[in-house]
């Protein structure tokens, strides 16, 4: 049987004729040894035909064909003109070497041409990129290695283009980041306070939230100059209560704090600066986060919520590892230590991590909360699968899991209040009866 070989270069196809097969067989070891020697070599393999690209972007298209097991029609235009067509119900009497498998069985699905990719294939594939030069005439000096090195620097940034499934890092990134920031806002809030309330203790009273106390400790500065004319601004900066804004300034007339120097003031309003910058910029950040999640896993955000999504699969790694958890993995993510501290023990083991901070763990009752967290989990696992195995970026899979998940949730309160009733139920019969048997006993006295 005629064997032949299809050497997919940076400058084209090439398609070799193994004739000397009959010499060496199916060898390794012989080809091996004929390698090294380009004239031992050309005994064994000589060129039939090359297919050279037209530009640069074609050879790009062709290479990511042959990597993903594709075979294109260019490719196929090559092989019916230098091979005979297969007829069916007649067997071949050729077959044809690749280096990929998956390519091997795309062209035999297309043309019935065999293919087979083996050691043997492999060696002889290394000997023809060794000595690829020698037999093509027409390449320049250097022009070989000048494609290859093009070709390799197209065929890697290809290979790093966009992808939704790799944009999970800027998610981990970013839920790592609000992390961090809400404790440097809490940080720089308790400063705030502590360096400005001797200044003005009773706005501390007044204001809780931290965002709005140092934005109002920004605007008062000096609480010795407080009037009626910082209402208006006091009101907007505290969400519009016009009220509060007057106890503010009531209260900073008659304050009973330290006079603070300028310099004093001037590093209480830096830290104040800071909470306001930090908490503009978290809200930012949130909102990318959303925008971000919604992306990379659109069902797993519809059905748990974008936050504990991108906890999920920040805690995870990555998407792929939080799509390869089993459903009982992904329900106690973030529960680790207690799990391990309940095996060491023998206590009991935690039923959930942090999916809790759902709302459908938080609305359901202390007694239906593993059973909530078991159903849970496994429509996260399912929706995660989804977001990274599936072509759809839509989020209607999600959707209908976060259905079912508000079906099972009503289901189990509704069960639970029949069991209530029914429980209710018997303890009047069985009080009835009570009073039935006094009844007879009162009659049979009389």
């Amino acid at each position: 049987m005629a064997m032949y070989v299809l050497y997919e270069s940076s400058s084209g196809y090439a398609l070799f004729d193994v004739h000397g097969l009959n010499e060496i067989g199916q060898n390794v070891e012989a080809v091996q040894s004929s390698v090294s020697d380009l004239a031992q070599f050309r005994q064994v393999v000589k060129l039939t035909a090359f297919h050279p690209w037209q530009t640069a972007q074609d050879a790009l298209n062709q290479i990511n064909a042959v990597s993903e097991g594709f075979m294109s029609e260019e490719l196929r235009s090559f092989l019916d003109l230098n091979f005979p067509k297969v007829e069916e119900g007649v067997e071949p009497k050729f077959s044809l070497g690749v280096s990929e498998p998956r390519l091997g069985s795309s062209i035999f699905e297309a043309t019935k041409i065999p293919c087979q990719s083996n050691e043997f294939v492999q060696e002889l594939l290394r000997g023809v990129r060794q000595h690829f030069d020698s037999f093509i005439n027409d390449f320049k000096p250097g022009g070989l290695e000048k494609a290859q090195h093009g070709l390799a620097h197209s065929y890697s940034r290809a290979k790093v283009k966009y992808n939704v499934n790799r944009e999970d890092h800027m998610v981990i990134q970013t839920i790592s980041l609000l992390d961090t920031l809400d404790k440097d806002i809490n940080s720089y809030a308790m400063r705030t306070r502590e360096w400005y309330s001797p200044h003005f203790p009773e706005l501390d009273k007044i204001v809780n939230d931290n965002y709005m106390y140092a934005q109002a400790s920004k605007i008062i500065e000096d609480k010795s100059k407080l009037s009626e004319e910082h209402v208006p601004v006091l009101t907007e900066v505290l969400g519009g209560d016009e009220d509060k804004a007057r106890e503010v300034v009531e209260a900073g007339q008659a304050s009973m704090g330290l006079d603070l120097s300028p310099l004093d003031l001037l590093h209480a309003q830096t830290f104040a600066q800071g909470v306001i910058d930090l908490t503009d910029y978290r809200k930012k950040l949130y909102d990318y986060l959303v925008v971000k999640v919604k992306d990379v896993a659109p069902n797993l955000a519809a059905l748990i919520g974008e936050t504990v999504a991108a906890r999920l699969i920040s805690h995870a790694g990555s998407l792929i590892n939080l799509a390869k958890h089993p459903s009982s993995t992904l329900q106690i993510l973030g529960a680790e230590r207690a799990l391990f501290r309940a095996l060491r023990t023998g206590g009991k083991t935690p039923k959930h991590g942090l999916i809790f901070h759902s709302s459908f763990i938080g609305r359901a009752s202390a007694r239906n909360k593993g059973r909530m967290a078991r159903c849970l989990a496994g429509k996260c696992s399912i929706a995660a699968r989804v977001d990274y195995f599936g072509d759809s970026s839509s989020a209607d899979f999600g959707e209908k899991l976060r259905g079912q998940v508000e079906e099972r949730l009503d289901s189990l309160h509704n069960v639970y209040a029949m069991e209530e009733v029914l429980e209710d139920e018997e303890i009047v019969d069985a009080s009835g009866e009570e009073i039935d048997e006094e009844e007879a006993a009162a009659d049979d006295d009389e």
